[in-house]
């Protein structure tokens, strides 16, 4: 077969791809209707994950990496939700931050996104339902909690839909050379992240905060001998060079980032993993803290995740944050909850969701 006939033979498929994509598109408008006749949401993170987890089952004896096919479907979900409703997704940005790729991950290029300054903005932007769903960071396997998005989570009444792991690669960028910088710009994590490559070959550069890592890029793009800890993908959006890839300390950086909306997500059919969070704080009483965690225990419920932090409330005071596995709906999950609600004096679920990567 030659490379005319091998060529046909792809146009033809292209046609067969496009009519069946537009014939799926007609179907997923439909149970947009039905959906909004309903008061459903058209956004259903569970509902799309065991949709990939059935077209990975077709594709286990295929050519196509999983992530490709993921990527693919993401984008075709992403026009089938556009048509359904123009959803507005408020995130952490500016452009090119890596809180935007995260929503782009999660939702994919088909529907509308909002920048927004600080992580407060993104959840009153939802909360006034001038934006359908937020995106924000909540930890980094190296640096730990994102300690804003755990405040605004205990004190506004939006809820966690869904979550998204998205591997960190920091670049530095700018204009000047290396030995001629004098500071270097970025968030306060991706410094965090980059403490060693820093300390070894700019010890003598200052370090500056700053709102984001997109932001950074902006002053290493204008200031002499300034460079910013940022992305690839930022560095080409300001054209400001990479003087290095990789500054990481850790190979394996990664960060969760949270899908907030004003109602949590469904069960599902039972077959995607879940994840619920809660946050709660005790009375000062010793042994509180076992106690609080007992309901779960003696339920077989396993929490992969505590985290504390000052409530903000009275000196002294904390929030505890916790993970477990399961959703509310389910009977272990909601009784543990409902257990640890009589003996704490402030209890809160923050919402179920898929627990995958």
């Amino acid at each position: 077969m030659n490379l005319h006939d091998l060529r046909e033979q792809i146009d033809s498929i292209d046609r067969e791809i496009v009519d069946r994509l537009n014939r799926r598109v007609l179907l997923a408008s439909e149970i947009g209707r039905i959906k909004s006749e309903a008061g459903a949401e058209v956004y259903v993170p569970v509902r799309e994950e065991e949709v990939f987890q059935k077209l990975e089952q077709l594709n286990e004896e295929g050519h196509l990496e999983t992530p490709a096919l993921r990527a693919i479907y993401r984008e075709i979900i992403s026009a089938s939700i556009a048509l359904q409703k123009p959803l507005v997704i408020a995130y952490l940005g500016p452009e090119a931050t890596f809180t935007q790729q995260a929503a782009l991950k999660s939702f994919g290029s088909g529907l509308n996104y909002k920048p927004f300054n600080t992580i407060a903005d993104v959840f009153h932007e939802v909360e006034k339902g001038h934006a359908d769903y937020g995106v924000v960071p909540v930890e980094n396997s190296t640096e730990g909690a994102v300690f804003h998005s755990l405040d605004m989570l205990a004190e506004t009444d939006l809820k966690i839909t869904a979550q998204v792991y998205l591997p960190i690669e920091h670049c530095l960028l700018s204009r000047s050379q290396l030995d001629a910088i004098t500071e270097v710009q970025s968030k306060d994590q991706a410094l965090g992240q980059c403490r060693h490559w820093l300390r070894s070959n700019l010890p003598n550069a200052k370090l500056v905060d700053c709102s984001s890592t997109t932001h950074a890029v902006q002053v290493a793009m204008e200031r002499d001998g300034a460079a910013a800890i940022a992305s690839s993908l930022a560095g080409e959006l300001y054209g400001v060079p990479i003087l290095q890839k990789g500054i990481q300390d850790h190979a394996e950086n990664i960060t969760r980032f949270l899908i907030i909306a004003r109602n949590s997500g469904p069960i599902g059919n039972g077959e995607v993993p879940q994840r619920t969070s809660i946050v709660f704080s005790l009375k000062d009483r010793t042994g509180a803290l076992q106690s609080a965690l007992e309901p779960f225990s003696k339920r077989g419920v396993n929490l992969c995740k505590i985290e504390s932090r000052p409530s903000r409330r009275k000196a002294w005071d904390y929030f505890f944050f916790i993970d477990c596995i399961g959703h509310f709906e389910e009977d272990p999950v909601r009784e543990a909850i409902t257990e640890l609600e009589a003996m704490c004096s402030f209890a809160k679920w923050l919402g179920s969701y898929p627990d995958v990567r």
